[in-house]
């Protein structure tokens, strides 16, 4: 079993410990609800199960078998990239390239590609980068003791990360930034 299926099923366990119900009830009581759309359905098992967005966006999955990667399926890494960052966006992928450039020398880590963004996984999602307008890529990071800063703008609790950095420009990507990126990683396991 791979470290993140590893970690997954990890997370499929601590989901019901934390609901008191077992992963195959769950599915049932959420394939009932009708709902057909992934955000629906992860939206309903935050509410009406008392998950954060990471555990319900896993319960999603798991009951829909799905990998969550359908933006890459049959597609190299490139492709989809060239997918986020097309039109006036495609002026923001130098930004996403310098972090990935200074990201590899981190060490191992997965590069998930989703439909605006990719994520960034070790045994959990540390970071996720993607564009957030035309004019704005967007570094979210999870890290819960990191304090928040005019820049490192932390979160709400419950969403898909615990801060989030704008980025305007490539020469953004800074020794702070890394530093932040690089604890997240670190935390990740």
């Amino acid at each position: 079993m791979s470290s993140l299926d590893q970690a997954i099923e990890t997370q499929l366990k601590n989901i019901e410990i934390k609901t008191g119900t077992s992963r195959d009830e769950l599915k049932v009581t959420l394939l009932k609800t009708g709902l057909a759309k992934h955000s629906e359905l992860r939206t309903h098992a935050q509410a009406a199960f008392g998950l954060g967005h990471g555990d319900a966006n896993t319960l999603v999955h798991f009951a829909c078998a799905s990998s969550g990667n359908f933006a890459a399926e049959g597609k190299s890494e490139d492709a989809v990239l060239d997918e986020i960052y097309t039109g006036p966006k495609a002026t923001l992928r130098p930004i996403h390239e310098a972090l990935l450039t200074q990201l590899q020398e981190f060490g191992e880590f997965e590069v998930a590609p989703k439909k605006g963004y990719v994520s960034l996984r070790r045994k959990k999602q540390f970071a996720m980068i993607g564009p957030a307008t035309n004019t704005r890529v967007e570094v979210g990071i999870n890290h819960k003791t990191l304090p928040g800063t005019e820049r490192l703008v932390a979160q709400p609790a419950g969403g898909m990360c615990t801060h989030k950095i704008k980025l305007t420009d490539a020469s953004e990507v800074n020794d702070e930034l890394m530093g932040w990126i690089r604890s997240a990683y670190d935390s990740a396991g």
